[in-house]
């Protein structure tokens, strides 16, 4: 019987510690979030008082890029040059399929309208700050 009930402390003691870390990180993660809070609310404030500013100024805010775009510049500024509609496919591991490479290829015409890129040759596309960098040296 003393087995069992050193087996049933040994548990408990094991549970114990256990239920303590989980303590220590519940408090920890409870810290985390209300400092992400906290941060949110005050970017929240700033992003309505830039927009309030820009509106008493008439200055037209642009619009916030569709999803998938940001990606795509995120990998137009990783290669440093220009790249094809199927080159970025592959750097986002994308499929190189034709509904994949027209697809992105959209995107990349979509960012040149709103002049993020240019496309110096027929589909080549590449940033503008890179380019007009370029054409500086």
């Amino acid at each position: 019987m003393r087995e069992l009930l050193d087996k049933i402390e040994t548990r408990q003691q094991l549970v114990r510690e256990t239920a303590e870390r989980l303590r220590d990180q519940i408090a920890r993660l409870t810290e985390q979030l209300a400092t992400a809070e906290d941060t949110l609310k005050r970017l929240e404030i700033t992003r309505e008082t830039v927009v309030e500013l820009a509106a008493e100024d008439g200055i037209p805010l642009p619009e916030p890029l569709p999803p998938g775009h940001r990606e795509i510049l995120a990998t137009m500024e990783q290669s440093g040059g220009g790249l094809r509609a199927k080159d970025v496919c592959q750097a986002l591991g994308l499929g190189t399929e034709p509904r994949n490479t027209e697809g992105t290829r959209a995107k990349l015409k979509r960012l040149v309208a709103r002049g993020i890129l240019i496309e110096p040759e027929p589909g080549l596309f590449a940033l503008v700050a890179k380019t007009v960098a370029d054409q500086q040296h």
